[in-house]
């Protein structure tokens, strides 16, 4: 969400040309004929540890993210809860700062401020070296239930000191609204996060799941650094409005859950692979006809990646970087070898023919994001 001009939309620079495959990188060589209607250069691609993340930049202020961020949500909550292990989940943000990523995503409402305790605790040591991001905004009972939305300038203030206080830190680099308040005018919302700004609470502000309208608000009151919404593979809706409004004001997108909550990796052949409690058992394109039509849209990419001797996550990642420099995905894991394969996309390289191929190649996704009541409180 940058100093200079963002690339225009869709625009495309060459991520990898060649390198010796004997030092684990990639190595570009031979091609192969997809579906008869364009070669694609084959990429041998590692997991190892000379991947070299590259930087993004968030908006026209000064303030630059490694490409590929880290989700921390399913750490703490909603994604197979059984599995979470704040120990475990600290070796994974270590491993992905030794890679050499450096921005995290945390929010208010994960695990009820549990997941901003576990940020905090992993950055601890290295809180010069960390640019993290959290939200507010979806307010929650003492139980876990969701109370509804507030963006009135008393419950900013209230959300800051508070998630300070969990993450043990001085300031906040990117503070963004995790939902837009439809009975309180974005203007107030903004301007009592500007504040925070000029008290050194917080350095960078952002949107998420904002509307096109509401941004351009927003932007009037105080520079947005980033827009946080859905974008992959199977979410583009943003493409038709919001991409183009963020791109005229100088705005980053920060792209969650690129790889589709976990379907986009192909490690989910059926609805049984979900853990009873797991609230993708909820999510319209998880479930009935819309889980074995969308296995078709998974089928595809699985394809497409295996002509480019690349996984499935690879790809879908690989999708998004090539969208614009102004984008940056941040996938989550709770497991090093996941995060190992992810980071992997920065080596993946798709020209425009590529990109061109699989839009042709995937069919329609099958589903909304969300359930019905969550719907409503998107694109606001």
């Amino acid at each position: 969400m940058q100093d200079n001009p963002v690339l225009p939309g869709g625009s495309v620079k060459s991520r990898l040309e060649s390198t010796d495959s004997a030092s684990g990188n990639c190595n570009c060589n031979g091609n192969s004929n997809l579906y008869g209607l364009h070669k694609w250069r084959r990429l041998q691609l590692h997991t190892d540890k000379e991947i070299e993340m590259k930087r993004r930049k968030l908006g026209s202020l000064g303030l630059t993210v490694s490409e590929i961020g880290l989700g921390c949500m399913g750490m703490s909550e909603f994604y197979s809860p059984a599995d979470q292990d704040d120990s475990e989940s600290i070796k994974v943000i270590h491993h992905y700062f030794d890679r050499g990523g450096d921005f995290l995503d945390t929010a208010d409402m994960y695990g009820s401020g549990r997941n901003e305790v576990l940020v905090g605790k992993a950055i601890a040591r290295r809180r010069d070296k960390v640019v993290f991001a959290t939200k507010f905004g979806n307010v929650r009972g003492p139980n876990g239930e969701f109370l509804g939305v507030r963006g009135d300038k008393n419950y900013v203030r209230e959300c800051c000191e508070a998630s300070l206080k969990r993450l043990n830190v001085d300031y906040i680099d990117l503070y963004y609204q995790h939902r837009v308040d439809a009975n309180v005018p974005i203007e107030e919302t903004v301007g009592a996060m500007a504040e925070l700004v000029k008290e050194g609470k917080v350095k960078y502000l952002g949107l998420s799941e904002a509307s096109a309208t509401t941004i351009r608000k927003a932007a009037q009151v105080h520079p947005i650094a980033a827009l946080q919404s859905e974008y992959s593979l199977w979410s583009r809706e943003i493409e038709a409005a919001i991409l183009p409004t963020i791109r005229e004001l100088a705005i980053a997108l920060v792209a969650y859950s690129p790889l589709g909550r976990g379907f986009l990796t192909g490690q989910i052949k059926k609805f049984e692979d979900l853990p009873a409690d797991d609230y993708r058992r909820n999510a319209p394109r998880f479930q009935g006809e819309n889980f074995a039509k969308n296995l078709e849209l998974v089928a595809k990419i699985e394809e497409l990646a295996a002509s480019k001797n690349c996984t499935a996550s690879q790809l879908a990642l690989a999708w998004v970087l090539a969208q614009g420099e102004d984008i940056v995905p941040i996938p989550g894991t709770k497991r090093t070898k996941y995060l190992d394969d992810n980071l992997g996309a920065t080596k993946v390289m798709l020209d425009a023919g590529e990109l061109e191929e699989i839009k042709r190649a995937l069919p329609a996704v099958a589903g909304d994001r969300y359930p019905a009541q969550s719907m409503r409180a998107v694109n606001l």
